[in-house]
């Protein structure tokens, strides 16, 4: 039997598994699948700064290609693995060739919800945002004067539409539920996020839905919307989610739900199995959740990484986000699943504020925005397990310094 590690998944919980394993000095043979023809890269500057033609690709890339092979990482790029064989501990890749493993590890992502090809999502000019090559493709579609219709309000529809009035795209946005951000912030941030977008000249439309897309020679041309309007569309970004990729899991038997379900420790129901990232469901203050972010993709690898070198640590998540929007910058510590109120703080700056939420009188999160000192200091409290003064939050003129004394 081998003493090979095979990560399937070349994406940020992929290469933080590898690189980490290589750091603590573990010499075990290890074997990077990737389905992109790319080394692993940084995902979030996609969207900004490479879509605004500020960073080159280089610049992404974790590692140059040399590394792998300094470090014995063996990579296998533009291939899938089409299914898992426990019992034999082998995988086999899409050209029928297998390969064995004494630990697998699942760093699969999530990939991002299509529209129906019924209601056009088959149309040319219908683009998703998650990775270099859909990047790429939206880069040719961003011209100056062209109308492009963002399908969600959530994160990814909102740093699209920022990078497309930035660029001089005509830029509507529909969200079907009441409001933007409605399933990850509270009312008080998207009322700001909503203004800053409504200043730049994005139309917003919420409370309605898409109806349809409507095409011309096979490209979209068009929508029609819930409210009985129709849209002339060049272009439009799709914006409505992720769904975990967790087929290999699912089909090979090991306990799924919205995701892989793991312990403390990275471990599927197959204690030869690991998975991390965007397409784990893991346990976190009571709850089973899946943490759609770099910085859990990388923490959550990086603590496997440890027990698989000999540690016994589980993994504590600190959810922290971020999210940047013309010269806005949102910072995120803790994670609000819960919350039932909510604190507004103004900052020191202009322009600068922070909402802070709590449930059942618990302080769960903080959204800071151009507020580094609030974003700091919530995440502090946070990490240490320390409630904030209240007669400290609601004084705008008290030093946030003092929540941590």
């Amino acid at each position: 039997m081998t003493d090979r590690l095979v990560i399937v998944g070349a994406g940020q919980a992929g290469f933080a598994l590898a690189a980490r394993l290589r750091a603590l000095n573990d010499t075990r043979p290890i074997t990077l699948v990737g389905a992109e023809e790319v080394h692993p890269y940084q995902r979030p500057p996609l969207s900004k700064k490479y879509l605004l033609g500020e960073m080159t690709f280089d610049r992404l890339t974790y590692r140059p290609a040399e590394w792998y092979a300094e470090h014995e990482v063996e990579v296998r790029l533009s291939t899938f693995v089409e299914e898992i064989d426990r019992t034999a501990r082998r995988i086999r890749m899409q050209d029928g060739s297998f390969i064995d493993y004494h630990t697998l590890a699942l760093t699969t992502g999530a990939a991002p919800r299509q529209l129906p090809d019924a209601i056009g999502g088959d149309l040319d000019g219908v683009h998703v945002m998650r990775s270099k090559r859909d990047a790429d493709e939206l880069a040719a579609e961003m011209r100056p004067g062209r109308r492009l219709l963002v399908i969600g309000g959530g994160y990814i529809g909102l740093e699209a539409a920022a990078v497309a009035r930035h660029l001089g795209v005509e830029v509507t946005l529909i969200e079907m539920a009441d409001r933007i951000l409605a399933r990850v912030a509270s009312a008080e941030t998207a009322d700001l996020i909503r203004a800053v977008h409504l200043q730049h000249g994005v139309s917003i439309r919420e409370k309605t839905g898409l109806v349809r897309l409507i095409g011309r020679d096979g490209r979209v041309c068009g929508a029609e919307l819930s409210d009985g309007s129709v849209v002339d569309v060049d272009f439009a970004i799709v914006g409505i989610g992720v769904t975990p990729n967790d087929r290999l899991a699912r089909e090979s038997g090991l306990d799924v739900g919205n995701g892989v379900i793991v312990d403390a420790f990275g471990r599927t129901s197959d204690p030869a199995i690991v998975a991390a990232g965007d397409c784990t469901l893991l346990p976190w203050n009571g709850h089973h959740i899946r943490l759609e972010s770099v910085q859990n993709a990388v923490d959550q690898a990086e603590a496997i990484a440890a027990v698989l070198a000999g540690g016994d640590i589980p993994y504590d998540p600190k959810p922290w986000f971020w999210s940047d929007q013309y010269d806005v910058k949102l910072q995120i510590a803790g994670f609000n699943l819960g919350y039932d109120e909510t604190l507004v703080r103004p900052g020191m700056r202009e322009g600068s504020i922070s909402i802070w939420y709590f449930g059942e009188g618990r302080f769960l999160a903080v959204d800071a925005i151009n507020d580094a000192k609030a974003y700091v200091t919530g995440k502090k409290l946070l990490d240490a397990g320390i409630e904030p003064d209240r007669r400290v939050l609601i004084d705008p003129a008290a030093d946030l310094k003092q929540l941590l004394l």
